[in-house]
């Protein structure tokens, strides 16, 4: 009962505090039996000057559906419109030498000018050193001085469950400071961008955090803020950020030769499911199966076989397919990794040096409205080059106009093509229909798209 009586006694005691207008909030206890009450506000004095607010202003062309009038006049083909545009992100100083600033690439993208603002006020226009649409990482430069960076956490320490704050400028609010903790890691498979790797979380992240800066309790940088899971496009508690050490592996590559080299294994797979495992009498539980090695490439140089299952890269699991292919081309070309490889019973770690991605990748809803969520990828497979799609929304007009992950097209209107540049000349200069030449699997169909 003196417990309860206690209890009580206290919550009486801190409601008439916060309720009386007499008591000051300078006069509010900072300890409590003489250990200091918890705080993150040391940790954020640091740091929060290394996270910026970005305000972006240019145009864009878009492509406008024909419109009554058009059919009425006999000229109903769609059209490319210029359109102003203005928006707010955020940004994380990762250099303070160097100026360099690191955002999502959808937040600069087609930006013709970019600002970015200071904790203290202090405004400079950026210039763009280089960015890669698909992972969603752009790097900025600024000239100014007294500039703080934040620190580098090793994010593949990062365990479900550990603390994480996020620091951002949600709907303009500079420096909003949100907490919770990592939800879950490896993420992906979300058609968000076309390499994921997510760090998940369920600190608060809304519109104009993207870019920000999500931390773990020392202020160290564990990833950077860039989507949202949520019906209305505000926070429901499931954010999602890319993880430091894919960002650095990028940004690396951007500094080094001003654009992104995906690096490549040359294998094609899945996610190893419990159905799987069982038939193939595999004693693990996740990881990417290996279902073909592609001739004269980095996986079979290094003795990789159809029926290996990958585990880990350089010493961290993977929970999947997508996981490994997110990874292995944000690494980039030459890099040397270490794959452990599940075989015979046994993991054995086997290096393999990365060759160059076969090609580009790029958004379908960039070629034409009806490739609108589809990745498309230059691709060299045994029977020739081909753009692949290499990952699809099931709901997506791409999905409906009859295309399939995996589908590898090799015509357009008759016509051989072999990279997503072929595939676009061949587009912009068709009126009317369009007939696709698939290889899927053995089968050579076609796919029309009105």
């Amino acid at each position: 009962m003196k417990l309860k009586l206690s209890v009580i006694s206290a919550a009486i005691l801190s409601s008439s505090l916060l309720l009386s207008p007499s008591v000051s909030l300078a006069k509010l206890p900072i300890a409590v039996n003489g250990q200091q009450l918890p705080t993150l506000a040391p940790m954020l004095e640091q740091i929060t000057p290394g996270v910026v607010s970005i305000r972006v202003s240019g145009s864009k062309v878009v492509r406008r559906g024909a419109t009554p009038f058009d059919y009425f006049f006999g000229n109903p083909q769609p059209r490319n419109q210029k359109r102003e545009f203005s928006g707010l992100g955020s940004g994380v100083i990762i250099n303070a030498a160097d100026g360099y600033v690191v955002t999502n690439n959808h937040v600069v993208q087609d930006a013709e000018k970019m600002l970015v603002t200071l904790e203290d006020g202090r405004e400079y226009e950026a210039v763009k050193v280089g960015s890669d649409k698909e992972s969603d990482i752009a790097l900025l430069q600024i000239d100014a001085d007294d500039l703080t960076a934040l620190k580098l956490a090793n994010s593949d320490n990062l365990r479900v469950g550990d603390f994480a704050v996020a620091i951002g400028n949600p709907f303009g609010l500079s420096h909003t400071v949100t907490s919770g903790i990592v939800s879950a890691l490896g993420r992906s498979g979300l058609n968000i961008e076309g390499y994921e790797d997510f760090i998940q979380t369920d600190a608060a992240i809304n519109q104009g955090n993207s870019g920000g800066a999500l931390v773990n309790l020392n202020g160290e940088l564990i990833g950077i803020n860039t989507a949202i899971l949520g019906a209305s496009g505000g926070n429901v508690g499931i954010g999602f950020a890319i993880p430091s050490n894919m960002m650095k592996n990028l940004v690396d590559q951007i500094i080094e030769h001003g654009e992104v080299r995906r690096g490549s294994l040359g294998i094609s797979g899945r996610p190893l499911d419990a159905g799987l495992a069982k038939a193939q009498q595999l004693d693990v539980k996740q990881g990417a199966y290996v279902m073909q090695v592609m001739d004269d490439t980095a996986a079979s140089k290094a003795g990789i076989k159809a029926g290996d299952v990958i585990v880990s890269v350089d010493d961290s699991e993977i929970s999947g397919f997508h996981e490994l292919r997110s990874k292995i081309a944000t690494l980039g070309e030459g890099k040397k990794v270490k794959l452990g490889i599940y075989r015979d019973g046994k993991v054995k770690i086997v290096n393999v040096t990365l060759d160059g991605a076969s090609g580009i990748t790029a958004s379908g809803d960039e070629l034409h409205p009806a490739f609108q969520g589809a990745t498309l990828e230059n691709v060299q497979k045994n029977e020739g080059k081909g753009i692949e799609i290499t990952a699809l929304d099931p709901r997506s007009p791409a999905s409906r106009v009859g295309l399939e992950e995996a589908d590898v097209i090799i015509q357009v209107n008759r016509q051989r093509v072999e990279t997503i540049r072929d595939m676009n000349n061949i587009i912009d200069n068709t009126q009317g229909n369009i007939v696709l030449g698939v290889k899927r699997g053995r089968e050579l169909i076609f796919v029309l798209i009105q």
